[in-house]
């Protein structure tokens, strides 16, 4: 997994929480490979990430899910602040999802050719249903879900957001159903 995501969900933990509470849940973490100090362009392994929000869960009796779905909506709008260009092409939630795959994913690996991304594949179903799916060796479709929400608190769009486990396998591959209101 890419250290920005490292990076950023340390910055997440200091501005919602405190620069205390990510110094306590690194403390708390055992097998940090680099003992939590992390850089943006470096690859570390996603059980590490697992381990600092459990334990950050675990310190504010926030439900590990939800914390890596805010992890999500934060990520989304760092990606905005870092990326812009993605963005500019589209206008809508819909538009912007779809691209995920095909555009935006084929970018990330011109930035971090040894990225290891989850695939995202995508149906319009009509103007007011999308489906998709999403598939991973890592166990983060709450951070994909995150996003999501980010993606149309950025748009300003009122989507709702079902989920379909689609193995035993949980959270590795989901179908998300988002449906415009």
């Amino acid at each position: 997994m890419k250290g920005i995501v490292f990076t950023e969900f340390l910055e997440m933990v200091e501005e919602k929480f405190s620069p205390d509470m990510a110094d306590k849940i690194i403390d708390a973490s055992k097998n940090l490979s680099t003992g939590g100090a992390y850089t943006a362009v470096s690859t570390y392994h996603h059980s590490e990430l697992i381990e600092l929000v459990s334990h950050l869960s675990e310190e504010t009796d926030i439900d590990l899910e939800l914390l890596v779905q805010t992890f999500g909506i934060y990520l989304f709008g760092r990606f905005v602040a870092l990326y812009p260009s993605f963005f500019d092409e589209n206008n809508t939630t819909f538009g912007f999802l779809q691209l995920i795959e095909n555009h935006v994913h084929i970018e990330v690996k011109k930035l971090y050719p040894e990225a290891e991304l989850p695939t995202f594949e995508t149906n319009l179903l009509d103007d007011k249903h999308l489906e998709m799916i999403y598939q991973s060796k890592r166990p983060f479709a709450p951070l994909a879900e995150g996003l999501m929400n980010g993606c149309m608190e950025h748009y300003g769009e009122k989507i709702e957001i079902q989920k379909e486990q689609l193995s035993d396998d949980t959270n590795k591959h989901v179908k998300f159903t988002l449906i415009k209101q």
